[in-house]
């Protein structure tokens, strides 16, 4: 399909696979605990998410396509947070508009998430300077933390400070989880700093996974999320105004999903860590109740 005939918004089928491919994870659990606009508006940004990262990700496409189609984004938010004309055509994100008006959602917010796409369409990212990955991170999950934030009725100043350590801790446990999937497709997110203090010298993407000594690379970042994590847990102690606990099972679920990589290691043969059905069902019972 086109980019000029492009749907203004998912359709009930989008929706659906959209739901269907989440409604074993946690972020779907969370979600489905929140208060029905609250829900609405987390699923709108979840989708908008969920395309531009599949953007990102096609490699069916030139990158001068991909990147033209993340422009196109941009255009339609600029017309969603102008104001269409009666005549115009809504564009893309017309299915955004409810919850940017009730929650007050920033434009910059989601030109942010849009920015760390771009950075993957542009070259695979390949070990990365810490400093260029904690801007990916912030791009791409504390960006879109930051718009969470205002949906969960947090005051600006602890939603910014939530949305910086939270957005960074899952961030980095996805990457720490994601290792041979990234380096399927030729990515590496690894800091080459890391690496560097590991002995590792080459950045290409197969070679470190399948270097034994790439353990000793991710155990620093390991300790990096769980720092963020910790300062994320402070906040959430403070108890700010908000409705929190979709934050707080993230939170839990993905320390603990930290937590089984730590204990078991990233030297190869490496199996994907994964939290069962009963496992994550009670970290949401604890959590409901402990809050």
């Amino acid at each position: 399909m086109s980019l000029a005939a492009a749907p203004a918004a998912p359709s009930a089928a989008e929706a659906a696979a959209l739901q269907a491919r989440q409604s074993g994870s946690s972020f779907y659990t969370a979600m489905r605990l929140m208060p029905k606009a609250e829900r609405a508006a987390m699923f709108a940004v979840y989708a908008f998410c969920r395309q531009v990262d599949d953007i990102a990700d096609d490699g069916t496409r030139p990158r001068p396509e991909r990147a033209a189609a993340l422009d196109a984004w941009r255009t339609d938010l600029a017309a969603l947070y102008a104001g269409h004309p009666a005549d115009a055509p809504p564009g893309r994100a017309a299915f955004l508009a409810e919850a940017v008006h009730r929650f007050g959602l920033r434009r910059a917010d989601f030109l942010a998430v849009i920015d760390g796409m771009a950075m993957d369409v542009a070259a695979d990212i390949r070990a990365p300077e810490l400093a260029t990955l904690d801007l990916y991170c912030d791009r791409v999950a504390s960006a879109v933390g930051r718009l969470s934030t205002r949906i969960f009725g947090m005051d600006p100043v602890p939603g910014e400070e939530l949305a910086y350590e939270l957005g960074r801790a899952l961030q980095l446990t996805n990457i720490l989880r994601d290792l041979d999937e990234d380096a399927a497709i030729g990515r590496l997110y690894l800091p080459r700093e890391l690496l560097a203090g590991a002995g590792i010298a080459t950045t290409e993407p197969q070679a470190v996974i399948a270097d034994p000594r790439v353990d000793r690379a991710c155990r620093p970042l390991a300790a990096r999320a769980r720092a963020h994590f910790a300062a994320a847990e402070r906040l959430l102690r403070s108890r700010p105004r908000g409705r929190l606990l979709a934050p707080r099972l993230m939170a839990a679920v993905y320390q603990a999903l930290l937590r089984d990589m730590e204990a078991r290691g990233w030297a190869p043969p490496r199996r994907r860590v994964r939290l069962g059905k009963r496992r994550l069902l009670w970290i949401v019972a604890r959590r409901g109740v402990l809050g």
